[in-house]
Order: C-alpha cells, then structure tokens, then sequence
C-alpha cells in the first residue's frame, strides 16, 4: 500500500489521542504504519534531502494541522495531548479530516493568513493533496538540483581533457582526499600508467592511496574497461579504486565484482554532477532558504 497524504493521517492521528492520554509523536508511527498496512521499505523511503523518512515527515504534518487547529495541544516539549474541540469533532463522526475541514476553525484560518501561508496547490486541490509543504519545498528543490546537473553535464562536456582531469582533483580535495592541490596535481592526470591515470591520497595524513580512472567519455563504459581497471589495479598491488565518467556504465559493469579484495567505486556522469553539486564545486549560491521549527526549549518556564 502507498504511503497515505498527510490529510489521511489526521483523523486516525486524532482517534488514537481520544483517550485523554499524554503522548509523543513517536508513540503513533508505528500503530499509524500498521493501520495501512506499509511494508518495512515504504516506511524507509526517505524525502529527497535525506533528512527524514516521507511517512514520519507526513505524520508529523497531520500533527501540526490537527494543533493549528486547536484539536490537540502540546503539553511539555514533545508531548501533547487531544483537547476538549478535538473530542467534540470525534464525536461528529467525520469519514475524513481534511483541509477544508479544518477551515471551520478561528485558529486555523489565523494561522493560513499570517505571512500568506497557503499555497496555490492548497487552495485549488486541497481534497486531494499529497505532499506537505516541506515536501513541496524539497521536491521544488530537488527539480532545480536536477536542471543544474544537467548543465553542469554539459559544460563538462564541453571542456578539454586536461580541464576534466583539473576537475577530478578539484572535486576529490573538496571530499576531503589527498593533501595539497600540488600534491594532488602531481599525481593525478599523467597519461594512463597501465590504464590508470592517477593517485591520491585516502586522506590527509597521506594514509593509502586510491587510484584514479577519469574517462571523458560519450559512449557508454562497459565491464571490459573495469576489468582492465581492476588488473591495473592488481599490477600495482593496490586495492582501492575510483572510476569516473561524464557518460554512464553498462549493466554488466555496474554489477561487475571483482574476485580479488579491490574495491571499484564507480561515479557516472549523473553522480559526478551530484558531488559538485553537494560539496560545492562549479556552482555558487543563488539564495539561502531557512526552515524553522518552534524552539519549545526556549517557552519552558522554570
């Protein structure tokens, strides 16, 4: 079954507090996971960030309606409980608690005017809304990261060996590998040495080396190209490896394990953009966007 919307979560949320009962938000995911019956992968689905799974993101935003609308209230940090509205509305019987339900409520309303909080998708369609604002907010995100790889992938594309070959050491510096940028430089882009174009250190101390494979390439890189990696890798008694594409690897490459103790990470054009994008190479900041949640630490009357 699919992770239920946000709104789903609302009333089943509020059935489950009906007991008068102090709670946290934690004791519900769990009851709230098997009401719909998800599977162990659909609750480790995480949002797009990272940061949090997509169905705790979601209960915890059918949480913060249901106290926008004054149907629960918090108790102390992390705690809350159902109030007095909240039991008349479970006495209504509702099939479902939605949006527009909430609207009946003072409360609510103040809060969706203050500041211009409504979405456009919240108003237009709110019966049948899935994502919650911050999901919105990450997906917008995600979409504008997706175009940017994309032409970052190009620009690349565009640039000679010798620059892709800068950009390799750029990015691997920027990781946190090797030491200074002349060190790093002086081992990495010297022509193919047994099919392998460089060395780096695994960190900044110096301990063990990484080789390096960096292949501007168009066409698709197939097992035979890491296999041979692999052997060059043996030739030099080494065990550790990065290869990098602008293009892509086969199937047959991307499962390829070698039988030795090597150990092959392969980065495509895809995840190279990926890594600039995260550890800041190649692109500058437009805007900073900051996410707040209420410091209940700071409310807490001694």
């Amino acid at each position: 079954m699919a992770i239920p919307d946000f709104q789903s979560l609302m009333l089943p949320f509020l059935e489950m507090a009906k007991d008068k009962k102090e709670y946290s938000s934690n004791d519900f995911l769990e009851p709230l996971a098997k009401i719909y019956n998800l599977t162990e992968e659909e609750k480790s689905i995480m949002l797009p960030s990272g940061g949090q799974r997509v169905f705790h993101n979601r209960a915890h935003w059918a949480k913060a309606y249901l106290k926008m609308s004054g149907l629960i209230d918090n108790t102390r940090r992390g705690f809350f409980k159902i109030t007095d509205r909240g039991l008349k509305v479970l006495e209504e019987k509702p099939e479902k608690i939605t949006i527009k339900f909430l609207k009946r409520f003072p409360d609510f309303q103040a809060v969706r005017e203050t500041k211009k909080t409504t979405s456009i998708q919240e108003d237009t369609t709110e019966e049948v809304i899935i994502t919650t604002p911050q999901e919105q907010i990450e997906q917008a995100f995600q979409t504008i990261d997706n175009a940017l790889g994309q032409d970052l992938l190009q620009k690349i594309k565009g640039c000679s060996w010798r620059f892709f070959e800068q950009l390799v050491i750029d990015l691997l510096l920027k990781m946190g590998y090797g030491g200074s940028k002349s060190e790093a430089a002086a081992l990495i882009g010297k022509t193919g040495d047994e099919g392998i174009d460089g060395i780096i250190k695994e960190d900044r101390l110096g301990l063990d080396g990484i080789y390096i494979q960096a292949k501007k390439w168009e066409t698709t890189v197939g097992r035979p190209e890491i296999q041979k990696f692999v052997g060059a890798l043996a030739g030099q008694g080494a065990k550790k490896g990065v290869f990098i594409t602008t293009s892509k690897f086969s199937s047959d490459a991307s499962t390829y394990l070698p039988k030795n103790e090597t150990k092959v990470i392969l980065i495509d054009g895809i995840r190279l953009v990926e890594l600039m994008i995260e550890f800041e190479l190649g692109v500058s900041v437009k805007e900073l966007y900051k996410l707040k949640i209420t410091d209940d630490d700071y409310f807490t009357e001694e």
